[in-house]
Protein backbone atom coordinates (compact mmCIF):
# COMPACT_ATOMS: atom_id res chain seq x y z
CA UNK A 1 0.00 0.00 0.00
CA UNK A 2 2.65 2.42 0.89
CA UNK A 3 4.83 1.63 -2.05
CA UNK A 4 2.02 2.50 -4.05
CA UNK A 5 1.63 6.14 -2.41
CA UNK A 6 5.22 6.55 -2.93
CA UNK A 7 5.04 5.70 -6.87
CA UNK A 8 1.74 7.54 -7.21
CA UNK A 9 3.69 10.54 -5.46
CA UNK A 10 7.00 10.18 -6.82
CA UNK A 11 8.51 9.33 -3.76
CA UNK A 12 11.86 7.03 -3.80
CA UNK A 13 12.86 5.06 -1.33
CA UNK A 14 14.70 1.81 -1.26
CA UNK A 15 12.97 -1.76 0.59
CA UNK A 16 14.76 -2.14 3.29
CA UNK A 17 14.47 1.64 4.61
CA UNK A 18 10.98 1.22 3.61
CA UNK A 19 10.17 -1.81 5.51
CA UNK A 20 11.80 -1.31 8.40
CA UNK A 21 10.29 2.45 8.93
CA UNK A 22 6.83 1.21 8.42
CA UNK A 23 7.29 -1.75 10.53
CA UNK A 24 8.39 0.62 13.47
CA UNK A 25 5.85 3.22 12.71
CA UNK A 26 3.18 0.18 12.76
CA UNK A 27 4.36 -1.63 15.92
CA UNK A 28 4.81 1.58 17.57
CA UNK A 29 1.35 3.12 16.64
CA UNK A 30 -0.06 -0.16 18.37
CA UNK A 31 -2.15 -0.40 14.70
CA UNK A 32 -1.50 -2.20 10.96
CA UNK A 33 -4.49 -0.55 8.94
CA UNK A 34 -4.51 1.37 5.88
CA UNK A 35 -5.08 4.64 8.12
CA UNK A 36 -2.07 4.18 9.75
CA UNK A 37 -0.88 3.21 6.23
CA UNK A 38 -1.63 6.61 5.37
CA UNK A 39 -0.15 7.89 8.32
CA UNK A 40 2.93 6.73 8.14
CA UNK A 41 3.12 7.65 4.04
CA UNK A 42 2.41 11.67 5.07
CA UNK A 43 5.44 11.36 7.59
CA UNK A 44 7.60 10.32 4.79
CA UNK A 45 6.52 12.39 2.75
CA UNK A 46 7.00 15.76 4.92
CA UNK A 47 10.31 14.20 5.93
CA UNK A 48 11.51 14.47 2.25
CA UNK A 49 9.65 17.88 1.35
CA UNK A 50 6.72 16.45 -1.00
CA UNK A 51 3.42 18.08 -0.82
CA UNK A 52 0.55 16.07 -0.83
Amino acid sequence: MIRGYCAAHGIEIDEETLWAEAIEWQATRGARSGRVAWQYFVDLAGRRGVKI
